[in-house]
């Protein structure tokens, strides 16, 4: 299992970025959270299998398709007992 966190920037708010998010978490059977953030860009904590953390990834920089994704940072991070997908306010 491997964990990671992302902090995605560029037009990512606004553009139902989160909604798609959870959505494809959910196909690759991901756990954790979305969230957006104060400055404009968008957190995303999830865990799972290293292929589908690795897809995610990929996904994250293309995002919705309304989105405009710039940069796209990611940390490892220790697992959390998390089974769910699903965005933080």
């Amino acid at each position: 299992m491997k964990s990671v966190s992302l902090r995605v920037e560029g037009k990512v708010q606004g553009v139902c970025y989160r909604a798609v998010a959870v959505a494809m978490a959910e196909k690759l059977r991901l756990a954790g959270w979305v969230k957006n953030e104060r400055d404009g860009s968008v957190s995303i904590h999830a865990q799972g299998s290293d292929e589908a953390i690795d897809e995610l990834i990929r996904w994250a920089w293309k995002g919705s398709d309304s989105s405009e994704v710039k940069q796209v940072t990611v940390t490892d991070v220790d697992t959390q007992p998390v089974r769910t997908f699903e965005v933080h306010y």
